[in-house]
């Protein structure tokens, strides 16, 4: 268990419009070891204002991690993480993309656009319980996430 984010709250950001997966993840992260503040933003456009902190979002927190659906209205999955990680307040955060595509032009392209990581939804609810255990397990237990701070980028002059 990775000390450091087991002794802090971690918050966690989860970009998702379907309400099912929202309930799954949120029961999923309840039971964490790992202390952690769920933000839930149900499109693209949600997920740009509440990292800008731009209207009702103005005192959202920096998340630790992003929990990334590709297929979103407004602005999908994609768009939203080709800004993420086009932004240097914001391209230190890691972005696991948390989808039902399986196919394999979605998966290049993400990791394309820098995705820390792809994973694949199971329908199965016994599976998706578990799926999402493993990322808390492996992103939250394990590796050792940005330190805390608007910009994780040192600047070069």
């Amino acid at each position: 268990m990775n000390e450091e984010n087991n002794s802090r709250l971690v918050e966690i950001l989860l970009v998702e419009d379907n309400p099912a997966d929202v309930r799954l993840t949120k029961e999923a992260l309840k039971d964490a070891k790992i202390v952690n503040n769920l933000s839930v933003v149900n499109d693209g456009v949600e997920a740009i204002a509440f990292l800008r902190h731009l209207d009702k979002y103005k005192t959202a927190p920096r998340p630790d991690i992003i929990l990334l659906d590709l297929n979103l209205p407004k602005k999908d999955g994609r768009e939203v993480l080709a800004e993420i990680k086009a932004d240097d307040k914001l391209k230190s955060i890691p972005v696991v993309v948390l989808t039902i595509s399986k196919a394999e032009e979605d998966i290049l392209k993400t990791y394309k656009l820098h995705a820390n990581c792809y994973v694949t939804k199971p329908v199965d609810l016994e599976q998706f319980l578990k799926v999402t255990k493993s990322i808390e397990d492996f992103w939250l237990g394990i590796v050792k996430l940005p330190p805390k701070g608007e910009s994780n980028e040192r600047r070069i002059h």
